[in-house]
Parts: C-alpha cells; structure tokens; sequence
C-alpha cells in the first residue's frame, strides 16, 4: 500500500520530534534560526538574554519514548490516509504535542530569541499578533511543532506585513502561558518589546 500525504505528516511530526537535527534538515529552507549555539549566549546591552529554542524544552522531556511506545504495534509502512488507525495515531500525537511540558522557570524572563513569523492576525499592511516558530513552514507546510517550540509574540507595536515567513530577532517579556490557536498551541507568550528582522 501506497503511504501518502497524511502519514508523511505524522512520519514527518515524528522526526521533527526527535530530534532538533532532524528539524533542522526537514525545514525547508535548510535550518532552524538560532540553533545552539549560532550566536553567544548571554545578557545583551539592552538587558535581554538570548535565548535558543532548546532552553524552551524541559532538559528531561524525551518525546521519542513516548513515539516508541505509541507506534510500538503499527507498521507505519502499510498505513494510508483513509486508514482509521492513522487518523487514531495522528490525533494522538497532535495531544501529545499540544500538552508538551514547558519550563516554568523561563517566566518573566527578559529574553531574545530568533524565528519565523506565522501572523495570526493583522492585515494587508500589519501583522499584529503572530506565532513565533523554529524553522521555515511550521504551521503552514508542516504539522505544527510542539507547545513548547511554538511561542505567540503580542508585538508592542504591529510589524509590516512583509514579514510573514520572515526570520526575525524578539526581544521581550516571555511568559509561561499555554494558548491555543487555530495554527497550533503555543506553551508560551511574548510580550514582543523590540522586533528586527534576523541578520
């Protein structure tokens, strides 16, 4: 049998999971902005900390366990769209990934962090609240990446519409905070106080 569209999605949310190589490999422009470590580390001179996506992931959390034991019974290989137990699998790992764990300790915390931009609402000419993401196409071309990589920015003032797919540097006030979107669930929120587009 034939594996198509839809248990390459769940094929392809399996590698994005496993693996932050495997992320980077999938994106479609070939890397996921700021992986560990492409700039330093540290209190910038404007008083925010720079910040990776891996430092959103609990160090403990270990998604493949859970894929293993999930699809521990199933032979991805002969499954199909139509087939129910896709369907089955594939809302299993959407929850699992909507209830990722997040790290409590990064609330507060006055942080810079690169992404794309996923605009959720806004206009032909704004962008006034969007998704902050980790590699080229999430959410758009590809399954949505877990709550914990998915970060929804409030920019204190609306960026152009240009920007939409655009890497772009945040700085701001993250809080832990889960909310949910048509797009994806975000396990955080940014108070977007300084947006530049990614250098």
């Amino acid at each position: 049998m034939k594996r198509t569209g839809f248990v390459n999605l769940v094929l392809l949310t399996l590698c994005l999971a496993a693996s932050p190589v495997l992320a980077q490999s999938a994106a479609q422009d070939g890397y996921r902005v700021g992986d560990r470590l492409e700039t330093g580390a540290g209190v910038q001179a404007d008083g925010f900390r720079e910040i990776v996506w891996d430092d959103l992931i609990p160090a403990d959390w270990a998604p493949e366990d859970m894929f293993e034991e999930l699809f521990a019974d199933t032979d991805m290989d002969r499954l199909d769209d139509a087939d129910p137990r896709a369907m089955e699998l594939m809302q299993k790992v959407r929850e699992a990934w909507d209830n990722a764990p997040l790290v409590s300790g990064m609330n507060g915390q006055r942080v810079r962090i690169p992404g794309f931009v996923v605009p959720l609402e806004g206009d032909d000419k704004h962008i006034r609240d969007f998704l902050l993401v980790p590699y080229f196409g999430a959410c758009i071309h590809v399954p949505p990446p877990p709550a914990n990589q998915l970060v929804h920015v409030q920019p204190d003032e609306p960026i152009s519409a240009d920007w939409n797919m655009v890497p772009v540097w945040v700085s701001g006030v993250l809080s832990v905070d889960r909310q949910e979107s048509e797009l994806g669930t975000a396990g955080y929120r940014l108070r977007g106080m300084k947006i530049v587009e990614y250098e």
